[in-house]
């Protein structure tokens, strides 16, 4: 299993466990589900919760919502009212970012700047359908994943998306 961390934060964003399209080879598209699940529990794709597990008639606190963010704890962040802040935050989180991949991959460095612009104006066409989540630290200055509502053969999926180099990437 690989889990894929935030390079600035260190917080989790996402695993392999779900569906992963990568776009212009800047942007993964990360493919969820709504989902209902008792506080707490966690369940990955091809888990297999025992017959232990079945509910017993207790009555536990229940929380909804896409799976993707519920299982990597991602907290939804309102830091982006409009497309200018949101267009400030990605210049300054640009500014961050480039020096590390020029660290750890530069042959990457040229690959994100000209494919980010091309990808960044499709996704800024779409602003006012997206919603912002930060990594379990709540911190704004790293990596922000972005979450839509795609029909996709006649249902709405949720996909998040996560800027690639802006992500560590871990074998487990």
């Amino acid at each position: 299993m690989r889990i894929y961390k935030d390079k600035l934060t260190g917080d989790e964003m996402f695993s392999d466990t779900y569906k992963i399209k990568l776009i212009d080879d800047v942007l993964y598209e990360v493919y969820g589900k709504h989902i209902s699940r008792k506080h707490g529990d966690v369940l990955l794709d091809g888990a297999n919760p025992s017959a232990e597990d079945a509910d017993e008639g207790t009555e536990d606190a229940v929380e909804s919502g896409v799976d993707i963010v519920l299982n990597h704890r991602l907290q939804e962040s309102y830091a982006f009212p409009d497309k200018k802040s949101f267009t400030l935050y990605l210049k300054d989180y640009m500014k961050k970012l480039i020096p590390k991949l020029e660290q750890e991959a530069p042959d990457q460095v040229e690959v994100f700047k000209s494919n980010i612009n091309k990808v960044m104006k499709d996704i800024l066409s779409r602003f006012k359908d997206l919603q912002f989540f930060t990594g379990e630290s709540m911190e704004i200055e790293g990596l922000v994943g972005l979450l839509e509502y795609r029909d996709i053969d006649g249902e709405s999926v949720p996909v998040m998306m996560f800027f690639k180099h802006g992500l560590d990437e871990e074998k487990f």
